[in-house]
């Protein structure tokens, strides 16, 4: 099913729909402290004082309020830092969800492998570790467990799901793919190839949304690749999924339009100059996280009123054109 963005009606239900959705394109309800962790083999003093140490280092979002919250673990981007998306981050636990990123790895070669097995570790951490960082009237409800990865750690979430490496002792109820990326080229994937280019071919076992950059795919000059190549990117990757599974195309937006307004360092300005950019990031990072918290809220809290009303097009508000909407339910 392929729809466009069409302008709300102004029947009652739609302009409830509308109301509705505008939330999660918003900061939500409850303030958000962000909190970092170390494992036990950095010289980090308070990790010493964590009982059971993360396998990586760790950048947790979580709501300030009493309560019982699911769980989203968040991969980054390939050479990209956590750091780099804090205000993404925010954004998804002042919804009432705990939001795990990890640190996989500061240099990488292009093989996965590693990747796949630390977020498998990390998983596996969970249940044992995680509560010892987390406030003792903030729970994590582990048995709404969802996995999101943006870029290659796009990859590195699907070839986990997939069992492509690592085991993990939990179960995911929900995959998010923010324009993932398999590899340079059809033919040039980075190991494990996680595309195979059959249709759904994906046996998941959970609900999918794959979120992707209209400019991801064009380059930024003849010096560089597009960050999101033809062949490699959110599109394969969809037409993989098995129902239900959900895909949105942000028209005008780049590769990196989801992290922070501002990323420091080398590696934090080379985001700015790598990939092809839109006018700017805050209506993407809107986006991505309004859409990400309303498929959390439909698969994992069963409330898909949010979701169905970006789907049909109802929001008048909505942070950015979409050049692509289709749903297999």
């Amino acid at each position: 099913m392929l729809m466009t963005v069409m302008s709300s009606s102004t029947s009652s239900s739609a302009v409830a729909s509308t109301a509705a959705t505008n939330v999660v394109f918003e900061i939500g309800k409850y303030k958000v402290v962000l909190q970092r962790a170390e494992p036990e083999t950095t010289c980090s003093t308070k990790s010493s004082n964590i009982p059971v140490p993360p396998p990586k280092p760790l950048l947790i979002g979580m709501p300030c309020e009493a309560g019982e919250f699911p769980l989203l673990l968040l991969l980054h981007g390939y050479l990209l830092s956590n750091s780099f998306y804090s205000q993404l981050i925010q954004h998804i636990a002042s919804h009432g969800f705990i939001v795990v990123a990890p640190q996989l790895y500061t240099i990488a070669g292009p093989d996965t492998t590693g990747e796949i097995k630390s977020t498998a570790a990390i998983t596996n951490w969970l249940s044992e570790g995680l509560q010892f960082l987390l406030p003792p009237h903030v729970q994590a409800n582990l048995s709404k467990l969802a996995l999101a990865g943006h870029s290659r750690g796009g990859k590195v979430s699907f070839a986990l799901a997939l069992g492509k490496e690592g085991n993990t002792d939990r179960k995911f109820s929900a995959l998010i793919g923010v324009d993932p990326v398999d590899g340079m080229d059809k033919g040039k994937q980075t190991p494990p190839p996680v595309l195979t280019y059959v249709p759904h071919s994906f046996d998941l076992d959970m609900a999918v949304m794959v979120i992707g950059s209209g400019l991801g795919e064009v380059k930024r000059n003849p010096l560089f690749p597009p960050c999101a190549p033809k062949g490699v990117n959110h599109e394969d990757f969809f037409n993989e999924c098995q129902k239900p599974a959900c895909y949105f195309v942000a028209k005008e937006c780049g590769h990196l339009d989801m992290l922070d307004d501002e990323t420091k360092g080398i590696r934090g300005k080379s985001t700015y100059c790598v990939c092809k950019n839109g006018k700017s990031r805050e209506p993407m990072r809107k986006f991505v996280g309004g859409v990400v918290v309303a498929f959390l809220q439909a698969y994992l809290e069963g409330d898909s009123s949010h979701l169905m009303a970006i789907r049909d097009g109802l929001d008048e508000t909505l942070p950015v054109e979409l050049q692509i909407v289709k749903f297999n339910l």
